[in-house]
């Protein structure tokens, strides 16, 4: 803490919000992604799940999910059960200074660690669209967002007993990214494929998407978003070092972007013989989750090249997706879960104070119990209430079926 307490005070809650608000703005960048990859007639409802499920994971993240994640014993396994959000911090603390004193208002770090919730939730989103029921779906967030994913979040940020055994996840790439890839991919196991995307003999179809400048500019939303994501998770910037960690991990940040976008656009083109603009889009969006692990360890070199990795993986990841059916439209599972995992396992080769052991470890404790919980819940859903739509509803679009309105109706009005 520095000597004027408050003012650093101050000047580390306002740093963190900021961030938060950039972390929220993502929720806008998956919903132009999103929409911009479903077909014109599914696109009202994916906006619909979006926007609804932000709303409930900040619900749910106040009522729940952040005391089981931040007020449970260090190295547990098993969280505390409790409710809302507890205290702020008292002006003496504050003022006392020294190094155990609080640096950033609680309210701050709540707000900051709800539209991480959010993000996780909106990855799984992209992968059930246009064939998914409207509120199976919602009912699931409430799940995902108020439980499981605060139960694997205690045991790493909070303090668990994956933070004990030494797993190291700067901003998320497992913690957030895999999580909200694992609920993603069992979800679409349990939901199956679109109809019309995969034939008989094993042939694969594509279904374009409706907008793909709406989705560019959803990944360039994304991108920016990310420098919150990343930056924010320094936690201050009130003294020199800290301010300086967070240029570099803004530098890192933007440059594993940009690495992952130039791989997977050559990739794409010496695979498929042309510059497909939805892998460039997914490139990117893999080289900020391939750095998300560890942003501030490696030199801007470096992180160009784990992103770059990420891109390649990607492009490769999608691909074999399909060739297993399972129907990811928007590559959601490829992009944050494939990759998120890439990000954990790059950890250890700029940062001596990580092993390949605890992220191993890290790894599989966070798919598991996020892919088994979700799996259950996707489960006991698709008995009691169904999570599918109909064949005909599916046909006709789920925007009219599922929201009673187009996003686009003058696409059905005849012209004079």
């Amino acid at each position: 803490m520095s000597e004027l307490p408050e003012l650093s005070y101050a000047l580390d809650t306002f740093y963190f919000l900021i961030c938060g608000v950039l972390v929220m703005w993502m929720a806008a960048g998956f919903s132009m992604l999103e929409a911009g990859l479903v077909r014109s007639k599914n696109t009202a409802e994916i906006l619909t799940k979006n926007i609804a499920l932000f709303a409930i994971a900040c619900t749910m993240y106040l009522l729940v999910g952040y005391y089981l994640m931040y007020s449970s014993d260090a190295g547990g396994f098993l969280p505390s059960l409790g409710a809302l959000i507890g205290s702020e911090n008292g002006v003496e603390a504050v003022l006392a200074g020294g190094d155990d004193a609080p640096y950033y208002s609680m309210r701050s770090d709540f707000f900051f660690q709800v539209v991480f919730v959010a993000t996780a939730m909106s990855i799984v989103s992209g992968a059930v669209a246009e064939r998914m029921k409207l509120w199976a779906f919602l009912a699931f967030a409430v799940v995902m967002t108020g439980f499981i994913y605060p139960v694997s979040g205690y045991w790493t940020w909070g303090g668990g007993w994956l933070a004990e055994v030494g797993y190291s996840d700067y901003a998320g790439s497992g913690i957030v990214h895999l999580a909200g890839a694992a609920a993603a991919l069992a979800g679409v196991i349990v939901l199956g494929p679109r109809k019309g995307k995969y034939g008989k003999n094993g042939s694969i179809y594509a279904i374009p998407g409706a907008n793909l400048p709406l989705a560019t500019l959803g990944t360039f939303i994304l991108w920016m978003g990310w420098f919150g994501f990343n930056g924010g998770s320094e936690l201050k910037m009130s003294d020199v070092s800290s301010a300086n960690n967070v240029a570099q991990v803004f530098v890192n940040t933007n440059a594993a972007a940009a690495g992952g976008v130039i791989a997977a656009l050559i990739l794409a083109k010496l695979w498929f013989r042309k510059a497909d603009l939805t892998m460039s889009l997914n490139g990117a969006l893999a080289g900020l989750v391939a750095i998300t692990a560890d942003p501030l360890s490696p030199s801007a070199l470096g992180a160009a090249l784990i992103g770059a990795v990420g891109g390649l993986l990607v492009v490769a990841a999608i691909v074999t997706l399909d060739k297993l059916k399972l129907d990811d439209p928007v590559g959601a599972i490829s992009v944050h879960g494939v990759v998120g995992i890439w990000g954990v396992l790059a950890v250890p080769l700029t940062n001596s104070g990580a092993g390949f052991g605890p992220q191993i470890i890290g790894i599989l404790g966070i798919f598991l119990w996020v892919f088994v919980a979700s799996l259950i819940v996707w489960l006991i859903l698709k008995a009691v209430m169904g999570i599918r739509v109909t064949e005909e509803e599916e046909y006709e679009g789920v925007d009219l079926t599922e929201c009673g309105l187009e996003a686009y109706p003058e696409f059905g009005v005849a012209k004079s």
